[in-house]
This record gives C-alpha cells, sequence and structure tokens, in this order.
C-alpha cells in the first residue's frame, strides 16, 4: 500500500512539497474538473501495476483520483473496456471525469471492503451459504460478459501471450527467487508441459475474459458484484475467469466445493446450448487452464518483488504452488513437471528473499 500526505486545495490554493509531482498534478485537474471545489487527498491505495487511487474528500460524494501514468499503465483501455461492460448492465465505477494524455480520473468510490474480506470472514464463521451466493453472484457475472461481450471487441489472448506468461515462471520463479538454473532435460519438460496448457486454452470456446476475476477485484454493492481492475481484458478460453475466480491465489476452498461450483457453471454453458454434455472434458479444461494460471503466477508474484519493489506477495506463493503441485498430480501428463517443482521447492522457504 502506497502513501501520500493529505492535502486541500480549492481555487488558487497553493501545494505544498507534501505530495509527489503526480499526486499534485492530479490534485489540481481534479479541482479544475470538479469548478474550484475544495478537495483532500487521502491515503493512495495501488494495485499490482504502476496504477494508483487516491480517495478524495469534499467532492459531495465518494471519489477516487485514479493516478494511472501513461507512460506505464495507458488509462484509456480502463476507461474503454468499462464503458463496455456497463453497456452490458455490469455494476462497474462510474466516471465523473477522465483525462487519458495526462492519465487521471475520478471514478466513483465503491467502498474499501472487497469481496475477499467477505469471504474470510464467512469462511471463519463457517456460513458456506453466504459463500455460495457470492460465488454464484460472481460467475453469473462471467457467464454474462462471456455471452453478452463480442469477444472481438478485445484482442486475442494468443500463442504468443500465453507462452510469454508461462515463461515467467522459470525466468523470475526458478532462476531469480529460487536461484535453480534448469538442465537442458528440465527445459524440455517446461516446453512440453507449457505447449499441453496453450493447446488447452487455444482449443476452447474463446470469449471475453477479464483476465483478473478473484475476490481483491469484485466489491459487495447495494447492486451486486461491481467489478474492478478490468483493463487487461482480453479474447480467451472460457474457464479462465472461472478458475480465477474458484482457485483464487488469496484465498482456497476444500476441492468438492470447487469443483460443486465450476459444474454449476458448466450447466450454464450446456443448458444453453454452448458446449457438449462432457463433464469430463470440461473438468479437465479447467483443470488444465488452472495450471496455466498458477504458473504464470509464480513468475509474476516473483517479478512484482524483486523487479517492482511490491514485497507483499511472496508470502502468497505457498498457496499458488500448492494448486500447481495438487492439480498436476490428478494429471499423468505433467508428472514431470510436478517432479521438477517438488525437487527445486523442496527445502525452499517460499516467503524468503
Amino acid at each position: 500500500m502506497q502513501y501520500c500526505a493529505c492535502r486541500r486545495a480549492g481555487g488558487n490554493a497553493g501545494l505544498n512539497n507534501t505530495l509527489d509531482s503526480r499526486a499534485e498534478a492530479g490534485l489540481r485537474w481534479a479541482v479544475h474538473s470538479l469548478g474550484g471545489a475544495t478537495l483532500q487527498l487521502q491515503a493512495a491505495a495501488a494495485d499490482a501495476s504502476a496504477r494508483r487511487y487516491l480517495p478524495v474528500q469534499g467532492a459531495g460524494t465518494a471519489l477516487l483520483l485514479m493516478d494511472s501514468p501513461p507512460e506505464q499503465v495507458p488509462l484509456q483501455p480502463w476507461l474503454s473496456i468499462g464503458e463496455l461492460l456497463r453497456s452490458q448492465y455490469l455494476r462497474v465505477p462510474k466516471v465523473l471525469a477522465a483525462d487519458p494524455a495526462q492519465g487521471f480520473a475520478l471514478i466513483e468510490h465503491l467502498g474499501d471492503r472487497l469481496l475477499l474480506s467477505e469471504l474470510v470472514d464467512a469462511q471463519q464463521l463457517g456460513a458456506m451459504p453466504r459463500v455460495d451466493s457470492y460465488y454464484l453472484q460472481a460467475m453469473d457475472n462471467i457467464y454474462r460478459m462471456q455471452t453478452r461481450i463480442a469477444p472481438e471487441a478485445v484482442p486475442a489472448y494468443d500463442e504468443a501471450r500465453l507462452r510469454m506468461e508461462l515463461e515467467l515462471m522459470p525466468t523470475w520463479f526458478l532462476q531469480r527467487h529460487l536461484g535453480v538454473e534448469p538442465s537442458c532435460a528440465e527445459w524440455d519438460v517446461l516446453e512440453e508441459s507449457f505447449r499441453q496448457l496453450i493447446d488447452n486454452a487455444l482449443s476452447q470456446p474463446q470469449v471475453f475474459v477479464h483476465r483478473d476475476f478473484h475476490a481483491r477485484n469484485l466489491i459487495p454493492t447495494d447492486e451486486g458484484l461491481a467489478l474492478i481492475d478490468f483493463q487487461d481484458a482480453l479474447r480467451g478460453a472460457f474457464t479462465y475467469d472461472l478458475v480465477s475466480l474458484l482457485r483464487d491465489c488469496y484465498v482456497r476452498w476444500p476441492e468438492q466445493d470447487v469443483y460443486r461450483w465450476a459444474e454449476s457453471f458448466r450447466r450454464m454453458w450446456v443448458d444453453s446450448g454452448r458446449i457438449a454434455d462432457d463433464a469430463e472434458r470440461f473438468h479437465r479444461a479447467f483443470d488444465w487452464m488452472g495450471l496455466q494460471r498458477h504458473i504464470k503466477v509464480l513468475g509474476i508474484f516473483c517479478r512484482l518483488h524483486y523487479r517492482d519493489g511490491k514485497t507483499g506477495y511472496l508470502g502468497d506463493l505457498p498457496r499458488v504452488l500448492s494448486y500447481v503441485l495438487d492439480i498436476a498430480q490428478r494429471w499423468p501428463e505433467f508428472a514431470d513437471l510436478r517432479a521438477l517443482l517438488l525437487r527445486v521447492t523442496a527445502t525452499a522457504d517460499l516467503s524468503a528473499t
């Protein structure tokens, strides 16, 4: 979590040195956009990119100043995808003003209580009916995105991108984090596994994919679950968002619940006539898509730590690795991959730098 000092400004009020230059520029822009209102910026929440969100006080309604440096994370994709989702009656933050050239937007503040917090509380209380309700709502959102938004509205999640993401794991997890240089035989294992996972992803029905659909990116509201961090949406496999949700990198559920929820989603697709009634094929696609995502995430979390200085992600590596090992154990095609990962992590403290 990043922080910047609170600062009030209104009309031609001067700025002091307690804000960094981006926050100063954003505050001036917000004041101008709201007609000279007296505003205050508070603590800034950062996500896994260079984007951050600064709560605004003094506007008469709950707002966030989105600071999205254009040279690092252009704002226009977030605006465009948000409008696309909104046009299909999916709940996303409202936009009051935006300046893509500067990388600023004033958006609705939906609150600080993420779905993750609700799920963790329910998990601790053993309140599974509440958990079921949230997951049914979330899966309904996925299904609505997939069936209401034309896949061609977003770029393809193609082979090149899938391979690039998978290769983050050996680069950042094996080599950088664990200090392991794979042998030629181990590279062959990785390449063969990656080939099978890529083929699986490309063989599935291709739909609109949020690409980061998990409990930290869903916010309960009176109007249902709101979606955030949707700017990287692509056209990809129909199980991708589902596995992101049900095998969340930040909270884990018993497998019988995961498959029960996944089966309810499969039934939606079968009942609509979009896929054949083949449960075994679906569960293979679901499991293998999860392997692709979690292998990728092993690399991404290490890259966030070492390259971007975001130190909170290493603590989630054990959960993500356990997904990979557990699912790989169920499929003989990935026995060698599992053996490789077990060998290199057997004595490693994954959370240590």
